[in-house]
């Protein structure tokens, strides 16, 4: 064997332990727990970063146990379960329905939610400045976005009055997310639909009941699976408004978000924390700082929209 190859065996043998073996000294253990609708892979990859910038190395000094229910939300709780059982230094749940699953699954390890939304009105903190328990993190106040949203949506659309609200029913964003555009809809003359799905295979049909209704628009929960829902927007020609950026990169007509890239690797920030001592109870819930206006105008020109140039000039990214 020659001696490059003999040194990087050895140094291979150092990072990784054997399966099976104990963990290391020195290396944080997180399990990460996912919905994997919409894709996880923005929030790994902006988490990872953070990470890396904190001076965190996968197999070094940290250890990510990523776990995904691939969509199935009745497998986030054994999935936690399992997560909890490998007795990790901390457990991240990336969105609502995941950190929800992380709460119930311990009381004891430490929970960070990765941008869930609204967490005092779900329930995953006693209050924002002072969590209590064993959940922190970051939120993406989507809730409040919501009648931001719905204002967006008169404000490209005058005439607009009926709007669709697509929803996802399992998860517990889904209540305060419709409580905040149902309040500010009377004020802006639109009639809301609320449309409740509780698995990806009946969003086919509720795009269908939105052409039947003749809904001129639709405004979408940020935790459905982006890709389907915009494929299907621009199929029936719903013009798709979100408080996610991500639905209107993936063709969506505009949405009014957080930063999501920073939001997400502000969660680093709460492992490096944890890690080092701090307890959730005591680290207030990290909310968003900066907010993006969306406007993808390809869509709007598939569509026969036309986007008011002042909005165009207000708009972080324009897609083209």
């Amino acid at each position: 064997m020659k001696r490059r190859q003999f040194l990087t065996l050895v140094g291979a043998a150092a990072v990784w332990p054997a399966s099976g073996s104990a963990q290391p000294a020195g290396v944080t253990r997180v399990g990460v727990l996912v919905l994997g609708n919409p894709d996880p892979e923005p929030f790994m990859k902006e988490l990872r970063e953070g990470l890396r910038e904190l001076g965190y190395v996968e197999g070094q000094n940290i250890q990510l146990e990523l776990r995904s229910a691939k969509g199935k939300q009745g497998d986030l709780a054994v999935l936690a379960a399992e997560l909890v059982g490998l007795k990790v230094d901390m457990l991240i749940g990336f969105q609502t329905p995941a950190a929800t699953a992380a709460k119930q699954a311990t009381s004891e390890i430490p929970v960070i939610m990765g941008s869930s939304g609204d967490p005092v009105g779900t329930g995953l903190v006693a209050s924002i400045a002072r969590p209590g328990g064993n959940v922190t993190g970051v939120s993406g106040a989507s809730a409040e976005l919501g009648g931001k949203t719905l204002e967006l949506s008169r404000e490209v659309m005058p005439s607009a009055r009926r709007v669709a609200v697509l929803a996802n029913a399992p998860d517990p964003f889904h209540k305060p997310f419709l409580e905040h555009i149902q309040a500010a809809a009377p004020t802006l003359g639109m009639e809301i639909k609320p449309m409740l799905v509780r698995a990806a295979s009946e969003i086919d049909a509720a795009f269908v009941e939105m052409e039947k209704d003749r809904a001129e628009a639709v405004v979408v929960q940020p935790s459905l699976p982006q890709k389907h829902t915009t494929d299907l927007a621009l199929k029936h020609r719903v013009p798709l408004f979100s408080a996610n950026s991500n639905f209107t990169i993936g063709g969506g007509l505009m949405s009014y978000s957080a930063d999501l890239p920073a939001l997400y690797r502000e969660t680093a920030v709460f492992v490096d924390k944890i890690a080092k001592g701090r307890k959730p109870a005591d680290l207030p819930v990290q909310l968003p700082t900066k907010f993006l206006l969306v406007v993808n105008l390809k869509t709007a020109k598939a569509l026969g929209i036309t986007v008011p140039p002042l909005m165009l000039t207000r708009a972080d990214q324009v897609i083209e």
